[in-house]
């Protein structure tokens, strides 16, 4: 059972890959709004997937934080939007201080993939 690591620096990977399942690092954006954050880090997680052979519609869970829990709407129409039809995986979503005062989402995902 290998693991694959992909865009390895010296914190982290962006992807690591182990026994059928995908584990992208946190996707964060410095876009202005809510809604704006959250189609790029999704943007984002889709690039990550199709590297690392796999796809939105493979997505095994996602955590999602935000900033203010008062963005919770905003951020849910856009993921609403983006989830395909019966593909929507377990969620978890929270509170939290982000690194960055810019940053309002983070998402981090977990995803299967063919060995």
């Amino acid at each position: 059972m290998s693991i694959t690591r992909l865009e390895t620096g010296q914190r982290m990977s962006k992807i690591v890959k182990h026994n059928g399942t995908v584990y992208l690092c946190g996707q964060t954006s410095d876009r202005e709004t809510v809604a704006e954050q959250t189609r790029h880090c999704l943007e984002k997680v889709e690039a990550l997937l199709e590297q690392a052979g796999s796809d939105k519609t493979r997505i095994l869970q996602c955590v999602i934080w935000l900033a203010d829990m008062a963005d919770f709407a905003e951020m849910n129409a856009v993921w609403d939007a983006w989830v395909p039809e019966g593909h929507a995986p377990a969620r978890a979503c929270g509170e939290a201080k982000l690194a960055r005062d810019v940053l309002k989402v983070e998402l981090l995902v977990t995803a299967a993939y063919d060995d």
